[in-house]
């Protein structure tokens, strides 16, 4: 498994050892002692999966201390453009985005720390999103900022994805206060 960390502070893309054959293939998308070795000490407990059709947006969310969570993020069907914004203000990355194409041909990994909001574009039919939390889902504690906010300027590569109500109705960023 091979760990590379962006020019963002603790968010890492992953590029697991994929072992393939003419039956298929086979990889470790968590091992704990690997990533401790890598100085990453995540104790995750929640696992959560998405299936979407093509063109949808999910996001961009993100929990509130104290039920803020970082995320262990894959595709295991289909194709996402993924996007994580830096919320951190102390970060020099604050209110940047990030964005990568996961799939499930290469098997890249996204592994988001807290203090970041999360979004993806389903790239291709039938989606399955995974993703491991290190915090339990609280739904008060729940943020979402929109998709298309001006000043996050996120080329999502679409102008007219399907979207939820709550991610409709989001907030813009220069609303939100950020805790982290």
């Amino acid at each position: 498994m091979h760990l590379t960390e962006t020019p963002f502070k603790g968010l890492y893309v992953i590029e697991p050892l994929v072992h393939s054959d003419d039956r298929g293939c086979f990889f470790e998308s968590w091992n704990k002692k690997t990533f401790a070795a890598q100085g990453i000490h995540y104790d995750f407990v929640q696992d959560n999966q998405s299936h979407s059709g093509v063109n949808v947006i999910r996001g961009l969310h993100v929990q509130l201390p104290p039920f803020e969570q970082g995320k262990l993020l894959r595709v295991s069907r289909g194709a996402v453009l993924d996007v994580a914004v830096d919320l951190r203000r102390t970060e020099p990355t604050f209110g940047r985005h990030f964005k990568i194409l996961l799939n499930d041909r290469d098997h890249k990994m996204l592994l988001l720390p807290p203090g970041f909001a999360h979004g993806f574009r389903t790239l291709e039919e039938n989606t399955l999103f995974v993703y491991k939390c290190t915090n339990f889902y609280n739904r008060e504690s729940e943020r979402a900022i929109r998709w298309d906010d001006p000043d996050l300027a996120i080329d999502w590569e679409t102008d007219d994805p399907q979207l939820s109500g709550k991610d409709k109705n989001a907030m813009l960023f220069r609303d939100f206060v950020s805790p982290f």
